[in-house]
């Protein structure tokens, strides 16, 4: 397993890590995506710890909490050998004090989140969704307070805007708080506005990218086919309206482009999906899912080899995309490209 550092912090991270949102299977959208006990957790969780994966990716609402729990439950005894990281700020219930990122709702998640996951620490909290009611000072004094209490280690952001997170990193440095280190976002082949503008923040700031839904919402596992209906088994029949729009030939352009590349390279779609995106600039680690041990095992699969040069290029070039404005003009103009180069 490769290790990287998680944006500009000294903490090294795998460059793969296991997302939890399977553990509990609780509500409409966690119950398509799993049902993992803390038995069939801790198996999980071994094979991960086997395999040299030893950060695991959370959130309070993932089933209500009982992701979390799950996950202290399977990880005891080896505290010491897991990171944890988990999320917090989208509502959690219907009253006005369950939801956002308040000092007063902070705290309180972040000791309800110790909790569940039965450890006295975290190791990576990151905002789930920016707080627009809350002041950018009370969010970030409030979280070097549990920093300096010992309660955190290490802060991130998630599904931000490139204004919210610069705005929140000026704010920690004019201030001496802790900064973002780390940005949970989506990308994908068929997802990759996080190219426009927070990658070159994240480039530029020394914020590490934590990939979440590599596989663009369970399109990219290698049975979505131009011309064939979707398979009984998919997920998508009960969770597409929940994730990122894909246009479907857009879609079948780039499953054509893996499926080539995976008879190439011996290889199946889903790895080369995630290859792909462990050669991306300030991607620090790409979060991985499964509802079952063999689905784990080859997502893993996906280190421990290089894409080619050319497969790479073709990859690119199939799943390329115009960002919006203002961005288009510096990928098709000579005089904006000439004044800004492109991380990509």
């Amino acid at each position: 397993m490769e290790y990287r550092n998680l944006g500009a912090s000294g903490l090294k991270v795998p460059v793969l890590s296991f997302g939890t949102g399977t553990f509990g299977g609780q509500g409409p959208l966690f119950s398509a995506w799993g049902r993992s006990d803390a038995s069939e957790a801790r198996r999980l969780i071994d094979i991960c710890l086997e395999a040299g994966v030893n950060l695991f990716d959370t959130a309070d609402v993932y089933s209500n909490g009982a992701s979390e729990e799950i996950l202290g439950a399977a990880i005891k005894g080896r505290r010491d050998k897991v990171l944890i990281s988990t999320k917090t700020g989208l509502p959690m219930g219907d009253g006005p004090l369950d939801a956002g990122t308040s000092r007063y709702r902070l705290v309180a998640a972040v000791d309800a989140a110790l909790r569940r996951l039965n450890t006295d620490y975290i190791d990576l909290l990151q905002l789930h969704a920016f707080d627009a009611f809350t002041p950018v000072d009370e969010v970030l004094s409030t979280l070097d307070a549990l920093v300096r209490a010992g309660k955190l280690r290490y802060v991130g952001a998630s599904n931000f805007s490139g204004w919210h997170l610069m705005k929140a990193l000026g704010v920690a440095e004019r201030h001496g708080w802790p900064r973002y280190v780390a940005h949970q976002v989506y990308y994908s082949l068929v997802g990759r506005d996080y190219e426009s503008e927070l990658m070159p923040l994240a480039l530029d700031q020394g914020v590490g990218a934590l990939v979440w839904s590599p596989l663009g919402w369970g399109r990219l596992t290698g049975k979505i086919r131009r011309g064939q209906p979707l398979p009984t088994n998919s997920r998508l029949h009960e969770t597409a309206q929940f994730g990122p729009p894909v246009d479907d030939e857009k879609l079948y352009a780039i499953v054509d482009a893996l499926d080539a590349v995976a008879t190439e390279a011996g290889r199946s779609v889903p790895q080369i999906a995630i290859a792909w995106l462990l050669t991306r600039p300030s991607v620090s680690s790409v979060i991985i899912g499964a509802r079952d041990e063999a689905q784990l095992r080859d997502n893993l699969g996906a280190v421990g080899w290089s894409l080619s040069p050319d497969q790479i290029a073709r990859l690119d070039r199939a799943s390329a995309v115009m960002p919006a404005y203002p961005y288009y003009p510096y990928r098709i103009q000579e005089g904006f490209a000439r004044l800004n180069p492109t991380p990509v």
